[in-house]
Order: structure tokens, then C-alpha cells, then sequence
């Protein structure tokens, strides 16, 4: 039987996240199709180096001690780098569709990225990652050493639409996209403060938890709303959402 692990993530609109945790297999995965690219790039640098260092003239000592500074940046600032600036994903992570986040579901940092992946010399010992295979299998949230300082997870990432009843009316971008047909009656005060904290956030979290928790409070007030058309994304209905209560005030 295959199953998944999954943690549950409170966010501040009252809402919690069911998030898958990636396994072994997948973090393997990520990690051999990140180690070819590092050494694909570590062989074009050292190539490069060895050719400026000869035309330049510089000693043996002097090539030795670049070579090892750039080792070290390629092997730590690659992940460090596409983890910070990329959302928590390197290029293996998006192949294989993982991502790293804070255990509260937010993105994941600098420090955050830099212990994580300071600690993964730790986590590669004896060698193979068996340290780091072993933590993800015994820890409850599939952690290896370097997620446990640093308090982050890597999930799995799923992308899907939500079904909404009712009729068709104009898509969004025509005059006021059928907001006038929406019946939004029963769609409370609380709950439209709640969907307004989310867009109001929604920047401020991972690509992972902002598809998560837009899909879960759409399928909360889909059956709520009248009018709008089917298969909606679900942030784009939580948008028009707010906009047909306004429409009605």
C-alpha cells in the first residue's frame, strides 16, 4: 500500500493545510539531478581557471587555493542561492516538484537556507547521505539533520483548479466579469475578512502554502457562491469573491 506524509499547517485565516512531505526516493532524486549541475559547473570552472591561471602565470599554490574557494561556493551557495531567491527550489527540487519551507509554512530564509545546507557535511557522512537518509526515515516530518536546526521541511507540490457550481457568466476582464449575477448573500462578514487577510498576505508565503490555502477556503465558499463559472482558479474566485461583496454594499 503507498501512502503519503503529510503535516497539517495553521495559518492566520483559521485555515489549516494538509502539506505532503517528500520521501527519500524524490529528495534523492532532487539531490542527483542538483549534484550533476554543481558538477557540470564545477568542471567549467576549473577548466576556466586552470586556462587564466596558465596565461596569467600564476604558481601552483595560488591555483590550488581558488580552486577550493570555488569548490566550496559552488557546492554551498548553489543551493543556498536558488533556495533563497527561487522560493525553495533549486532546479532539482522544481524537476522533480519538492520545495523547502518553514515548519509554519512560510518561505524559508537566508539563515534558515544557510544552516540547512551548512549542516548537510553532517548529513552526506559516512557518505551517500547516510546520516540524511536516515533522519528522513526515523524523523516524523521526514527531516534530515540540516531541516531539523533550521526548522524547515521539504514538501511536495501540487497544482489543481477548483470545481465551482453554477452557471457560466462573462470571464473576468469584460464589464464587471458578471460580479451583478453572483449571489453572495450567505457568505459571511467573518469569512470575507478571512479571504481579505489572505490576499492581503498572499505575497508574504510560499508558492506551496499560497496554492494550498487559496484551493481550501475557495472549496469552503464555493458552495456559498451562485454564478460564477466552472473550474475557476481558486485565488481568482476568492478575488471576485470580494469584489461582487463590494459589488453589493
Amino acid at each position: 500500500m503507498f501512502y503519503e506524509d503529510r503535516i497539517s499547517v495553521a495559518t492566520p485565516e483559521g485555515v489549516t493545510l494538509e502539506v505532503t512531505l517528500a520521501g527519500v526516493g524524490s529528495r534523492f532524486v532532487a539531490g542527483l539531478v542538483d549534484q550533476i549541475l554543481r558538477t557540470a559547473l564545477l568542471v567549467s570552472l576549473v577548466v576556466l581557471l586552470t586556462v587564466a591561471a596558465h596565461r596569467g602565470g600564476l604558481s601552483g599554490g595560488v591555483l590550488e587555493a581558488v580552486l577550493i574557494v570555488a569548490v566550496f561556493l559552488v557546492q554551498f551557495a548553489y543551493d543556498v542561492l536558488f533556495e533563497t531567491l527561487a522560493s525553495g527550489r533549486t532546479p532539482g527540487k522544481r524537476w522533480t516538484g519538492l520545495r523547502v519551507v518553514r515548519a509554519g509554512g512560510a518561505p524559508v530564509g537566508f539563515v534558515a537556507s544557510a544552516l540547512r545546507n551548512l549542516l548537510r557535511v553532517i548529513d552526506s557522512l559516512p557518505g551517500f547521505y547516510l546520516v540524511g537518509i536516515i533522519a528522513v526515515m526515523v524523523t516524523r516530518n521526514n527531516q534530515r539533520l540540516g531541516d531539523l536546526a533550521a526548522g524547515t521541511v521539504v514538501v511536495r507540490e501540487r497544482h489543481r483548479s477548483v470545481a465551482l457550481p453554477g452557471p457560466v457568466v462573462p470571464a473576468p476582464g469584460t464589464p464587471d466579469a458578471g460580479q451583478s449575477l453572483w449571489d453572495v448573500s450567505t457568505v459571511s462578514a467573518e469569512e470575507l475578512a478571512t479571504v481579505r487577510r489572505f490576499l492581503d498576505r498572499r505575497a508574504t508565503l510560499s508558492p506551496a502554502a499560497r496554492d494550498r490555502l487559496a484551493l481550501e477556503m475557495a472549496n469552503r465558499l464555493g458552495p456559498k457562491v451562485v454564478g460564477p463559472p466552472r473550474d475557476w482558479e481558486a485565488e481568482a474566485f476568492l478575488e471576485y469573491v470580494v469584489a461582487a461583496k463590494q459589488a453589493r454594499q
